[in-house]
């Protein structure tokens, strides 16, 4: 009978551990489904930049792209539109939100995988901070060093 309750006792911890706060779980059902992302911006500084994001496009391919979130499996997919500065197609990812408990926050975590749901990216992956996010839009930032100052690169999304 001990053996039993300690066994118990351990499946509720392990289950309890690998269960998500109700918030980062709200926000993943708010995430679920399209999106279209209109606009990247630069804020908090000044001059116009051209970057490469995710290490696949450059910032202006991926405004109007198409964004999905299955949130049963925590797969999904952005795609890139035909352009002649852009590789257009699909591009699979696995995510997930998170909770950040040193300024509680949540961000945006994803990683790439291909059709077959494999990590195709080594283990390497992205997080965006989810500024806001309501049933129909969704603005997410990332900060990133450019010659020694800190840049935020802001995405704005609209629910498609």
């Amino acid at each position: 009978m001990k053996k039993f309750i300690l066994l118990l006792s351990v499946c509720a911890f392990t289950f309890s551990s690998c269960s998500i706060s109700k918030e980062a779980r709200a926000k993943r059902n708010l995430l679920s489904g399209s999106w279209i992302l209109n606009d990247v911006s630069f804020a908090n500084n000044t001059g116009n930049f051209k970057a490469v994001l995710f290490n696949d496009v450059e910032d202006i391919c991926l405004e109007g792209s198409d964004w999905f979130f299955r949130d049963n499996n925590s797969t999904g997919r952005y795609t890139i539109g035909a352009s002649s500065l852009c590789k257009e197609g699909d591009r699979f990812i696995r995510w997930s939100v998170v909770e950040r408990a040193d300024n509680n926050t949540s961000q945006l975590q994803f990683k790439f995988i291909n059709e077959k749901l494999k990590d195709i990216s080594g283990g390497v992956g992205y997080r965006l901070n989810i500024e806001s996010l309501t049933e129909q839009s969704m603005r997410l930032q990332s900060n990133v060093q450019v010659d020694g100052k800190s840049v935020s690169v802001v995405y704005e999304f609209t629910r498609k």
